[in-house]
């Protein structure tokens, strides 16, 4: 078993750390952290828990006495990003892409947060990649954070950066969309994999803008140890994300553009098929008529018994013909 892998096996505690101010830290099992105390000023400890154990709520409430609605916050399925100050404690939800197997990264996949300054809790429900990274980093793979404010920008940066897959994915399939011929036995197709972008777009834009407002609510108000450096470092996550928010506009108008273009090739295409069909029509109506007319089996049709009335009647077919092709130029029919 790895340091990354060191986790008490007897509660919701996945793993859990007591960082040292250098950019490291210690482990620590769940019996220890329920009731751990600083030993030295600017000790943190760095909790990551299943929420969906009974027990953290217990704890949350009776140790660590939160309010009853932070509590439940914090151990809820209610999970759309928002964040903001309690007394001097933040609390946050934050959305991530979800790289766990056999589900959509466009799903996303929350994590609470709860810190004093001295203890930063974060929870989840389903895996994530973030925590196991900056816990790398504290366990050696790295320097690593130094302090609650630092730990919280880098639990952010790595969320936020995690997004940057998918929008570069959605990004290279429009362009390569773009180079398709969208001919008219492959639109239905191209049609259907530009909706399913139109629909991954949607899902990460629901989930990331009000992610954007919660950033923005840590950065303004977050309780004094959150340093101003801090703030920095939050103001560069919400920058990126903000470009990332640009980018699935981009993303997202493209697929329009791309839809209409290819709904206009399919027209354009029907079109000119009409079109060539009804010429084609009006060429042999006339033709129709003449020799309908010609052909009926009654008495009295002129010069039926002339050697030369088969032929004439073609060529008066031909005559009629080029007549209609010289009209339908004129009228620019052709």
């Amino acid at each position: 078993m790895t340091r990354a892998e060191m986790t008490a096996s007897d509660g919701p505690l996945l793993f859990g750390r007591v960082l040292d101010g250098a950019g490291g830290g210690a482990p620590i099992t769940w019996d220890e952290a329920r009731d751990w105390r600083p030993e030295r000023p600017g000790a943190v400890l760095w909790l990551h828990l299943d929420r969906t154990l009974p027990e953290v709520r217990a704890w949350l409430l009776h140790t660590l006495s939160l309010p009853e609605p932070t509590a439940e916050l914090l151990t809820s399925d209610d999970t759309r990003p928002r964040a903001f100050r309690e007394g001097e404690t933040l609390v946050a939800t934050l959305r991530t892409i979800n790289f766990n197997p056999g589900a959509e990264p466009e799903d996303m996949v929350s994590m609470q947060l709860w810190s004093d300054g001295t203890r930063v809790l974060t929870f989840r429900r389903h895996w994530l990649q973030g925590p196991r990274q900056v816990l790398a980093l504290v366990d050696g793979g790295g320097p690593g954070p130094t302090d609650a404010g630092a730990l919280i920008t880098s639990l952010v940066e790595h969320m936020i950066h995690h997004m940057n897959h998918s929008v570069i994915d959605m990004n290279e399939q429009i362009d390569a969309l773009f180079a398709v011929d969208g001919a008219d036995d492959r639109a239905d197709d191209l049609l259907g994999r530009i909706s399913a972008i139109r629909r991954d777009c949607l899902a990460l834009k629901r989930h990331m803008g009000p992610e954007h407002v919660a950033l923005e609510a840590i950065a303004r108000d977050a309780p004094g140890w959150f340093e101003p450096h801090d703030r920095r470092e939050i103001g560069e996550s919400i920058a990126l994300l903000r470009r990332f928010l640009d980018d699935i506009d981009v993303s997202k108008e493209s697929a329009v553009v791309l839809m209409d273009e290819i709904r206009g090739r399919s027209l354009a295409r029907s079109e000119r098929t009409n079109r060539l069909l009804t010429v084609v029509a009006t060429v042999f109506l006339p033709l129709t008529f003449l020799t309908g007319l010609l052909g009926m089996n009654v008495e009295g049709i002129p010069a039926a018994e002339h050697p030369l009335a088969f032929w004439s009647v073609v060529g008066l077919c031909g005559v009629v013909l080029i007549v209609q092709v010289m009209l339908f130029r004129r009228w620019r029919w052709l």
